[in-house]
């Protein structure tokens, strides 16, 4: 039992010690009572420095374990630099004489377990096993105290660059313009009494510089009526923001079941001509069998056909002021992969922003044309997701799952 609880004991001394004397009352800092990594060395070290002195008799295998055990025990010495370090950082303290814990806490762990009996390889293994499933379980109920501690886990964490922050909203966009978690604006802005154009617009996400986001706008300011915000998309998917933009309630059948009311059903029954525009092809998302089922009656797809024709056709159905009409328009210009950027993680980034932005800003000019030559019809416009499926840092210029919204007229 001693040959167990002593390296258990020893690594919890190399890992409290530093903690409860850097500890400042009102400190809320989470720390395993064992390190994980000083517990195995302190087990091969142990082995591996018995395995020496049984091999006394062939000089050779013992200076190759002795190398071993001191390469054993300076990694001890290291990591537990390295914990001390990580603590310090947290609280943004200098080293100073911090830096003698570590030797003095190493040595009495050594003194503690020199001459114990060591464990089988196998046996170390087992007993590492034992301990982070004993962890993992703790952990799970008791999240805000760990059983161990892994300072390289920590150490690695802390020196890899941080990833840009594109969850929260920043407060320049907050004071500037409705934001909201809400995925009604469809529901909040369509108007029964005149036409609807509900348009998504594919890949238009929020980017993180905010004069960006305003350039877009610009190709409004020719409009009278403007309604401008961004809400948050739970699912980066096109046919997803498609079912949930044109979602009007749930409710439940005469056998109990629940049934989705759409909006382009609802406006159906009121007279309108429902129709929905995508210039590629019908079975991309197998948009061939949810969009009857949505409610239109009316369906027109081409074969990668751009934007501007797509815009045409609605402009002729807005010219037939026979009939109201209720329409849905999900763009394609800016879909990606785009054009002449086939690999999607590893196109220069900086090409593609330049792509997506003139493509983007073309789409947006289109739709902003329809709205002054219609002005009487309701135009509700938003992004489907922001832009996925791009490089990682063509991505990190944009906010995730946050797009944005215009009404006009």
């Amino acid at each position: 039992m001693k040959r167990l609880l002593y390296p258990l004991i020893a690594s919890a001394l190399i890992t409290i010690v530093p903690f409860l004397l850097t500890f400042e009352s009102g400190q809320d800092i989470v720390r395993g009572i064992f390190g994980y990594d000083v517990f195995a060395l302190l087990l091969l070290f142990i082995a591996t420095k018995a395995k020496a002195s049984q091999s006394s008799g062939n000089h050779h295998k013992q200076i190759i374990l002795n190398v071993i055990t001191a390469i054993i025990g300076i990694s001890i010495v290291i990591d537990t630099w390295i914990d001390l370090q990580n603590l310090l950082f947290i609280k943004n303290w200098e080293m100073g004489w911090f830096g003698i814990l570590p030797f003095v806490t190493c040595g009495i762990a050594f003194i503690m377990t020199w001459n114990l009996k060591p464990f089988s390889y196998t046996g170390i293994g087992f007993i590492l096993f034992v301990a982070l499933v004993a962890h993992l379980t703790f952990l799970k109920n008791y999240a805000a105290q760990p059983l161990a501690q892994f300072p390289i886990i920590d150490y690695c964490a802390r020196i890899a660059p941080k990833p840009v922050l594109r969850k929260n909203i920043a407060d320049d966009y907050k004071r500037q313009y409705i934001v909201t978690d809400s995925v009604t604006i469809t529901r909040d802005y369509v108007d029964s009494t005149r036409n609807n154009v509900v348009v998504l617009v594919e890949s238009w996400g929020i980017p993180l510089d905010i004069k960006r986001f305003k350039k877009d706008l610009d190709l409004f300011n020719d409009i009278s009526k403007v309604t401008t915000g961004i809400h948050n998309r739970m699912y980066s998917r096109t046919r997803t923001a498609e079912r949930e933009d044109l979602m009007l309630r749930f409710q439940r059948d005469s056998l109990g079941r629940k049934d989705t009311i759409f909006l382009p059903k609802v406006f159906s029954g009121l007279g309108y001509k429902t129709t929905f525009l995508f210039g590629g092809d019908s079975h991309e998302h197998q948009r061939f069998k949810y969009i009857d089922n949505i409610g239109f009656s009316n369906a027109i797809y081409g074969h990668r056909l751009k934007d501007d024709l797509m815009s045409l056709k609605i402009d002729s159905l807005l010219a037939d002021t026979t009939r109201k009409h209720f329409i849905a328009w999900t763009t394609r210009d800016t879909k990606f992969p785009m054009e002449n950027f086939p690999d999607i993680y590893n196109s220069d980034a900086d090409a593609i922003d330049s792509a997506y932005s003139y493509h983007l800003g073309q789409t947006l000019s289109l739709i902003a044309e329809l709205a002054k030559k219609h002005s009487d019809t309701r135009f509700i416009v938003q992004g489907d997701h922001n832009p996925i499926l791009s490089p990682i840092t063509f991505q990190e210029r944009f906010y995730k799952r946050w797009v944005p919204f215009v009404v006009l007229n």
